[in-house]
């Protein structure tokens, strides 16, 4: 099938890289105009962008996705169908637009995480298992009939950067699949069953560890919020992020973020019930290292408290 793809950030990079060694025709690329980021301001090109130009493909940068200009030049590539791995909200100009309709891979089994961060909120909320859903897009975000969905277990030391990586790579075969079935009109849409929930976007102040909950809780925040925009304390009133944790039983009734134990792989800290230990940390204006490294330059002992 001729096809147009829409993404931007990394998650996408395997789903385009697929389509481009598979018997489908890539005509363009639709990704966010160029933004300025980092301390330098400095434009940055989106990962997308930076694959589009390196296949030669032709690349569509609008800033409004209902300008005449764009959804001109859209039809005019005259696509079988529109491919859309994490970009944005599309309106009906858009998404009608091709003969096969216009299809979705999401990182979680539907109607479940609904939303920009489905893999972080699985992991803050605890879930043992997520996986990808490709879809038919419709006018309410999320909500179109499903194609494919394939499920995994979520490791339970894995953390978002992780699980994003296998479910960017798992997606982009899903993704395949769907195209392969559409093209011999053998996909068979299903409604969404079951109770939807949401998976807004993550903000870096959510981040905030609050020692007072259980071990879990503190563990799960680490673990969704790594490596970005990463959970983080307080302690000498310099930030530190936590990269990396387990769970340890036991706190002796101590003060939640007391430091109990250094130890040379962990720094074991008291939460409201049991503890974490701490194995990969990030100080302020820093790089992120391993807790002996940081213990021999920092000077972080038991009985000292994380705010």
């Amino acid at each position: 099938m001729r096809l147009v793809f829409m993404g931007t950030p990394d998650f996408a990079i395997p789903s385009l890289n697929r389509l481009l060694a598979s018997s489908h025709t890539v005509l363009g690329v639709v990704t966010q105009p160029d933004r300025p980021s980092g301390r330098g301001l400095k434009v940055q090109f989106s990962p997308v962008k930076k694959m589009a130009l390196a296949h030669g493909l032709p690349l569509l940068q609008p800033q409004k996705l209902t300008e005449p200009e764009f959804l001109n030049t859209l039809q005019t590539w005259n696509a079988d169908c529109f491919v859309v791995v994490a970009f944005r909200i599309l309106p009906k100009e858009v998404f009608t637009m091709p003969p096969k309709g216009t299809i979705n891979l999401h990182a979680s089994l539907l109607p479940k995480y609904r939303g920009p961060a489905p893999i972080q909120r699985a992991i803050l909320n605890g879930e043992k298992e997520t996986g990808v859903t490709t879809f038919f897009i419709e006018e309410t975000v999320d909500t179109g009939q499903w194609i494919l969905q394939e499920k995994v277990a979520i490791g339970p030391e894995e953390t978002a950067g992780e699980l994003h990586d296998r479910l960017a790579k798992l997606g982009a075969e899903v993704l395949l699949q769907t195209l392969d079935l559409i093209e011999k009109d053998l996909a068979l849409p299903h409604p969404q069953v079951g109770t939807p929930t949401s998976a807004p976007k993550i903000h870096p102040e959510e981040g905030k560890i609050d020692w007072k909950e259980p071990a879990e809780k503190v563990f799960n925040r680490i673990r969704a919020f790594s490596p970005k925009p990463g959970a983080y304390t307080f302690w000498n009133e310099k930030r530190l992020k936590i990269l990396r944790a387990s769970l340890v039983q036991g706190n002796s009734g101590q003060i939640p973020g007391t430091v109990l134990e250094c130890q040379k792989d962990k720094i074991i800290v008291a939460c409201g019930s049991d503890a974490v230990g701490i194995r990969e940390i990030q100080p302020e204006s820093k790089k992120g290292m391993d807790v002996d490294a940081f213990l021999r330059g920092y000077g972080l002992k038991p009985g000292m408290l994380l705010r």
